[in-house]
């Protein structure tokens, strides 16, 4: 699974890890997040994500 790193503030979301705090179980794609999911560091949206490898 790839990695996303936020351009805003270089937060990772890990697929392999989620966000746990916020709902987002393990194993979950950068793809099959809510549309209204946001970086859990700045708030930055999906579109402020860019994909960075597995």
């Amino acid at each position: 699974m790839q990695s996303w790193r936020c351009v805003k503030c270089g937060y990772e979301y890990d697929p392999r890890v989620g966000d746990p705090d916020h709902g987002i179980e393990p194993g979950t794609p950068f793809e099959d997040l809510p549309a209204d999911w946001v970086c859990p560091r700045c708030g930055a949206g999906k579109n402020w994500f860019m994909e960075i490898g597995g």
